[in-house]
């Protein structure tokens, strides 16, 4: 059966196949597509059909940066759960054909797939095969820790590394309280220990501007929501946890150094307001690979893991080149991976 490529405009037909099929990432949600109109960005929405019935959807976003023109599939395209090897290879190229012909015609040096495939050798020879090489920088997280919620509360923590445990009751003991809040002024509240966290860490921080941006568009179908963990009306630790149908992500989060363990209760509360909405799986996003102690998140691994769960490893982010000015880009973000030491 012939296999066509069509854009899709109706939410509800994306919403409907992205949900059906795990809504395993934000960032191939409709809210993630208009969160990147807000910021500037073009985007596509592209849809697979077999016999007029949807099997893939990717959400492509068009990006003109100084370092270069590329077309992005963030943690895409998403496919039908039960398809097979041979069909994500399909898939893949009918996909990567398309946005090839697109990159030529409207002048975009080269493809950027962060797929939401399991890292293996027979991944890498699909995209290998399809002409993609692996990218210099990685867009999103390649390497998370998840937790699945199918434990009542009690059997969740004693999962839990004894330490993780101890620091939860701790906070409690010691006053801290969460709230939980989606209010307009929670934006500004969090910048502030946002700001501190990100020169403590000596991180780039994303603008206020792109929090208040993501939050707001995710608000409106109530899958934002921001996590303050206070002592006596002082800010201790905050998150934006955001949500789809299967899976809460811990996004963005900021914490001040203090003897209150805050941030340890901020998120075993992020943890029960996941099951309270249904949630299979809790997100805690990116850790530093193979354990690495010298990796810039060595110590925020050690934290995420202390509550159980589970490491998968995802596909790296591979690039198509499609004109002679990708190397432009390959150099610039090679110098920023050996700067920044990932």
């Amino acid at each position: 059966m012939a296999l066509i490529i069509t854009n899709i405009s109706s939410r509800s037909k994306w919403e409907a196949f992205f949900n059906k099929n795990g809504s395993p990432t934000f960032l191939q949600s409709w809210e993630w597509g208009e969160f990147q109109k807000r910021l500037g960005y073009d985007v596509l929405r592209l849809g697979i059909l077999e016999n007029k019935h949807l099997i893939t959807i990717a959400l492509v976003i068009k990006i003109r940066a100084k370092r270069g023109s590329f077309l992005f599939v963030p943690q895409g395209p998403i496919m039908q759960v039960q398809s097979s090897k041979f069909k994500v290879q399909n898939y893949l190229r009918i996909i990567t054909r398309h946005l090839t012909l697109i990159a030529r015609k409207e002048g975009f040096s080269f493809i950027r797939i962060s797929p939401l495939l399991e890292d293996s050798p027979e991944h890498q020879k699909v995209f290998a095969k399809l002409g993609f090489r692996k990218a210099p920088l990685y867009m999103h997280a390649e390497h998370v820790w998840r937790l699945t919620l199918d434990k009542n509360e009690d059997e969740l923590l004693t999962d839990m590394r004894k330490t993780t445990r101890y620091l939860i009751r701790k906070a409690t003991k010691s006053g801290v309280v969460i709230e939980k809040r989606t209010d307009n002024k929670a934006v500004e509240d969090f910048m502030k220990i946002y700001g501190k966290t990100a020169a403590r860490e000596r991180f780039t921080p994303f603008s206020a501007q792109y929090i208040r941006c993501e939050f707001e568009e995710f608000l409106k179908t109530g899958r934002a929501l921001f996590l303050f963990g206070k002592v006596d009306r002082t800010t201790k630790a905050a998150a934006l946890i955001i949500f789809t149908d299967s899976t809460a992500f811990y996004h963005q989060g900021a914490s001040v150094h203090d003897k209150i363990p805050a941030p340890y209760l901020l998120q075993w509360e992020g943890i029960c307001e996941a099951k309270k909405r249904g949630c299979r799986f809790y997100n805690f996003w990116g850790i530093a690979p193979n354990d690495s102690q010298s990796h810039p998140w060595a110590g925020l691994t050690l934290f995420k893991k202390g509550f159980g769960g589970f490491q998968s490893n995802y596909q790296f982010t591979m690039d198509k080149p499609v004109s002679g000015a990708y190397a432009i880009t390959w150099l610039i973000e090679t110098l920023t991976r050996w700067k920044r030491k990932v």
